[in-house]
């Protein structure tokens, strides 16, 4: 069986003593420090939201608010807040499909990608897209 040590003899077994925290930065490099600082706060801001992603949202917000399905992107720019993107969309279908009515709707989405605003730009038909400014 083991010998049970005195007191005093297993409190000097412990692990030594931290220093002070205002001492170990003083003798720590500082990219030593710069490591120890969060990650967000070194890390430069990025857009939360990238190109793909804020077209495929545009394009649920305009299917939400007009019930009908996007045909496609017609446009998609970076701004400083957010995104602007064009969805065109078939408002009547005819036959021949050349003569379907088209919208383009213009969508503004934040960062995250919901939606700021939204607006019919124009509306053409499909045979005569090529005529339009």
């Amino acid at each position: 069986m083991p010998r049970e040590r005195p007191r005093e003899e297993r409190h000097r077994e412990e692990r030594p003593r931290a220093r002070p925290r205002a001492e170990r930065e003083q003798h720590e490099p500082e990219r030593e420090q710069h490591e120890r600082e969060p990650e967000r706060e070194r890390r430069p801001r990025r857009p939360a939201l990238v190109a793909r992603d804020a077209a495929r949202s545009a394009a649920r917000h305009v299917r939400g608010l007009t019930g009908r399905a996007p045909e496609g992107v017609t446009s998609l720019e970076r701004t400083e807040d957010g995104w602007t993107i064009g969805i065109e969309v078939v408002e009547t279908h005819r036959i021949p499909d050349s003569t379907d009515i088209l919208a383009e709707y213009r969508v503004e989405l934040d960062d995250r990608g919901e939606l700021v605003s939204y607006r019919r730009t124009e509306r053409y038909y499909r045979g005569r897209a090529e005529n339009r400014t």
